[in-house]
């Protein structure tokens, strides 16, 4: 999950280096909710790994 947001924020960044104003702004929000998502189910399995069963 967190290689995906990465890779959106990679095509964000050069879609704006060469003025794809559209496409950035798309790709940034994508990895934005993608980094969103993989760090709530980090914080999940973080808390649910230290419960004992």
């Amino acid at each position: 999950m967190l290689s995906w947001s990465i890779a959106f924020l990679v095509i964000a960044i050069i879609a704006g280096v060469l003025g794809f104003g559209g496409i950035a702004g798309s790709a940034s929000s994508i990895a934005q909710i993608l980094f969103v998502v993989f760090l709530i189910i980090a914080i999940v399995s973080f808390i649910r790994g230290r419960k004992p069963i």
